[in-house]
């Protein structure tokens, strides 16, 4: 199924005397939660039940939390990395940065190679209400 696109319009925001431009914009065509995916899970693999995968997987989100707010990169194999980066303020020297110059932070995942992979292979459908 192909990943579907809207078209919207952005204006340069570096140079306002530029001509907007259009562009791509991913439109999601539904989702799916936890338990979905367990069962999923549990239909390709004829020994493990949805109920043991979600409990595996819920296991995973609280390790997972644990081992990021411990600072440490969350190596997950095939499936790619998590790691926490921040975002902050400048200071004057070395010296004078703080961690009260840090404004925020985000988990980064790093993609695998079979998801990298997948990526060159998605097709694109621009959406039709």
């Amino acid at each position: 199924m192909p990943v579907k696109y809207n078209v919207v319009e952005r204006k340069n925001l570096l140079d306002k005397q530029a001509a907007s431009k259009f562009y791509a914009s991913a439109k999601a065509d539904g989702e799916i939660n936890l338990k979905a995916i367990s069962k999923e899970i549990s239909n390709a693999s004829s020994t493990v039940s949805d109920t043991d995968v979600l409990a595996v997987l819920n296991d995973l989100i609280k390790i997972l939390t644990k081992h990021l707010s411990d600072g440490k990169i969350v190596k997950l194999g095939d499936f790619g990395n998590f790691q926490i980066t921040v975002n902050s303020e400048g200071a004057e020297t070395a010296e004078k940065f703080n961690a009260s110059h840090i404004k925020g932070n985000k988990i980064q995942f790093r993609p695998g190679a079979d998801l990298r992979d997948m990526l060159k292979t998605v097709k694109y459908e621009k959406y039709s209400k």
